[in-house]
């Protein structure tokens, strides 16, 4: 069994901002592999399916980001799942836009959301890295960024190819090819050009 957790904040006001990149990853993964509706379990979403004939539990947290651990644990403590078998869906600011990077354990990078969830499982769950660049304009404090929702441009570009890339190639994660993962999304959805301020 897997947990793959999506993070970012509940609520309309919220759907479409860059922090939520990780609430539209699990979505599509709901959507596309033909997942049951999501139902509200204590302090998140949650709905159980198979991708690649694993069962895998998807998980929105709903107890807003900087809050994200509790939820997470919770849910994998009940259902007996390892940390090595939980995936965390985030947005990151230090990796250009349309860039996927995966990585198993580490710090929290300032996430707010992985901070919480290193407090409550430790740090040997896998991060799956969703670039969402900085800002162009350097005045523009991050918190100001990452509560912005993305552009038209953006949700039906670089972000759609991205959040199906990743859906389409999900089931190598469950075989915990996470350097076969990179390398398709990249393929299927290249980035786009990125600001001179963006990380490659």
């Amino acid at each position: 069994m897997f947990l793959f957790t999506g993070l970012g904040n509940p609520g309309q006001k919220y759907a479409m901002n860059r922090h939520n990149v990780g609430f539209m990853a699990v979505d599509l993964l709901a959507e596309l592999y033909a997942f049951p509706a999501w139902q509200k379990k204590a302090a998140s979403l949650q709905t159980t399916g198979q991708i690649n004939r694993n069962k895998i539990i998807l998980l929105k947290p709903q107890s807003y980001m900087n809050n994200s651990g509790l939820p997470v644990a919770e849910v994998a403590r009940f259902h007996k799942v390892p940390v090595n078998n939980i995936f965390v869906f985030h947005d990151e600011l230090d990796l250009a836009s349309g860039r996927v990077r995966v990585k198993q354990g580490g710090g929290h990078g300032g996430h707010n959301g992985l901070r919480d969830i290193d407090r409550h499982l430790g740090q040997d769950y896998w991060r799956i890295r969703i670039g969402i660049g900085r800002p162009d304009n350097p005045a523009m404090d991050v918190k100001s960024w990452v509560l912005a929702d993305f552009t038209k441009t953006e949700t039906s570009g670089w972000v759609a190819d991205l959040l199906c890339a990743i859906s389409d190639e999900a089931p190598r994660l469950t075989k915990y090819d996470d350097s076969g993962f990179m390398s398709r999304v990249a393929f299927l959805a290249p980035p786009p050009k990125p600001p001179h301020n963006e990380t490659q």
